[in-house]
């Protein structure tokens, strides 16, 4: 970026686990965050919110221009699904989802959506992934089959 660029890129990205299974257990959860939220400043981003349940995340990233949102969503998956199976979360086999969400919002919707993301586990005792999740994709006019879309949750 040269001296006289500024930007403020807020995106709010959403991912699962694969097959949907509830692999996220709270005792585990909070170490997890924090080993993605590393990734995330490790990559120059900026962290501004991390929260999610059982089978799946959201996040919210101030984002610089420079960095490619595909290339930091792949790292953040591989390096956290082999962080997970290193420190024995689960016996199961864990992975991430193919795929993501990423939603983004300017500066004056940022409480709301911090205050969206930090009350995951209270959402999602009126609303499941998949109400949640095709709510995000009609809000935002994004274009979408269901039967390909679902394809992963069922």
């Amino acid at each position: 970026m040269s001296a006289g660029s500024f930007s403020q890129i807020y995106i709010h990205i959403v991912f699962a686990v694969k097959g949907r299974q509830s692999l996220i257990l709270p005792v585990w959860e909070n170490e997890l965050y924090k080993y993605i939220t590393g990734i995330v400043k490790n990559k120059n981003q900026k962290m501004l919110c991390i929260n999610g349940v059982q089978d799946h995340i959201h996040f919210l990233i101030g984002l610089k221009p420079s960095c490619r949102l595909s290339d930091l969503i792949r790292e953040i998956k591989k390096s956290s699904n082999a962080f997970i199976k290193e420190k024995g979360f689960t016996n199961l086999n864990f992975e991430w989802q193919e795929g993501y969400g990423a939603f983004s919002y300017s500066h004056f919707a940022l409480d709301n959506v911090i205050s969206y993301i930090n009350n995951q586990k209270e959402h999602h005792r009126k609303k499941t992934f998949r109400e949640e999740y095709k709510e995000f994709l009609t809000k935002y006019q994004i274009e979408h089959k269901d039967e390909y879309l679902f394809k992963w949750l069922d």
